[in-house]
C-alpha cells in the first residue's frame, strides 16, 4: 500500500521496490477516485486492501506521506 501521491510517486515506489503492477492497483484507484489527501490519503487505501483480504500470513508496507515532506512506514503480517 502507498501514498498515491500522484502519477510520479506511485511509478517511483513501484520501481524503487520492484514491485509488479498489480502491487499498487487499488493505490491508483484511489488516486483516480479521491486524489491525493496527503498522509491520510493510506488509510482509505487499508480500508480496500482490508476488503480485499490479503493471504494470511503475507507480509505488507504500508507508506504514507504528508506535507513537508514526512513519511510513515509500517511492516505488516496479515492474519
Amino acid at each position: 500500500m502507498s501514498h498515491p501521491g500522484g502519477p510520479k510517486v506511485i511509478d517511483a515506489v513501484a520501481t524503487s521496490l520492484a514491485l509488479p503492477p498489480e502491487a499498487l492497483e487499488l493505490t491508483w484507484r484511489s488516486l483516480g477516485e479521491i486524489g491525493n489527501l496527503s498522509s491520510a490519503s493510506i488509510l482509505h487505501i487499508l480500508r480496500d486492501t482490508i476488503e480485499k483480504r490479503p493471504p494470511s500470513g503475507s507480509a505488507g508496507l504500508m507508506l504514507a506521506m504528508g506535507p513537508g515532506f514526512c513519511t510513515e512506514l509500517v511492516l505488516l503480517r496479515w492474519r
